[in-house]
């Protein structure tokens, strides 16, 4: 697992960005498989998850993801859930010790929150469509519920796919300048005529500023990454039939 370092310091919080590696799944999931949505066998899943849930020092029931709906929607989590209530939405914050706050990826862009002093953290998943929607401020808009200071806030960008293996269409792009012209700065053209590179961590990182949060990068790519990381775009490329996804989880120590 990976660490970030403005996160690490921070007294009775554990949190970590799950690689590819560690788990019992095989093939093109091999190994540490998280997606309990995937075509994996689920009994591999669930051993992958539960030694997730073991490294962050929670049990599996207690480590929560939702799911995923590429939305700004935010729960707060209070207690555990099943899976068949598992919450639609993209983010989770919490202010209960033990419970560990998740989301998957294979590209998107994971965040994690912490304020310590307030013992407050939270988890976001971040593609595009999530970030142009607000996913992001309203994860903190959510943990102010709960006591936090955006000006404590730490928030620290997991592996995802970085602009050199992000190509997009026109499409895209007018989508993003429609919005705000000034986004035209996230986009640099590509080898192929009317596409373009888009950056999704530095308008992720835009975004946080704007919020009033510091955000840490560790500067890794899913994409080009394949030893460590899962990329569905890599996938696709390959027209391989399914991909594993990662888990970036949260935790207030019990």
């Amino acid at each position: 697992m990976i660490q970030a370092p403005s996160l690490s310091p921070l007294a009775n919080i554990r949190h970590a960005f799950f690689t590819r590696e560690g788990g019992v799944s095989e093939g093109i999931y091999a190994s540490l498989n998280g997606g309990l949505g995937s075509k994996d066998a689920p009994d591999k899943v669930r051993e992958n998850r539960g030694r997730m849930a073991g490294a962050l020092g929670v049990t599996s029931a207690h480590l929560l993801t939702c799911h995923q709906i590429h939305s700004p929607r935010v729960v707060i989590a209070e207690t555990p859930w099943t899976r068949e209530a598992t919450p639609e939405a993209d983010a989770i914050v919490t202010r209960r010790p033990g419970l560990a706050v998740g989301v998957l990826t294979a590209d998107c862009g994971p965040l994690l929150f912490a304020d310590g002093d307030a013992g407050v953290v939270g988890a976001a998943h971040s593609g595009w469509k999530g970030a142009l929607g607000g996913v992001l401020e309203a994860t903190i808009a959510a943990m102010e519920k709960l006591g936090a200071q955006r000006g404590r806030i730490r928030a620290a960008l997991g592996p995802l796919i970085r602009q050199e293996n992000y190509e997009v269409g026109p499409e895209f792009v007018a989508r993003f300048t429609a919005e705000d012209a000034g986004n035209a700065r996230y986009f640099v053209p590509s080898s192929k005529a009317g596409h373009a590179m888009f950056d999704l961590p530095a308008y992720i990182a835009a975004r946080l500023e704007r919020a009033g949060v510091g955000l840490e990068d560790l500067k890794l790519c899913t994409y080009a990454d394949p030893a460590r990381f899962f990329s569905y775009r890599r996938t696709t490329h390959r027209a391989e039939p399914d991909y594993g996804r990662h888990v970036n989880a949260i935790v207030l120590a019990a």
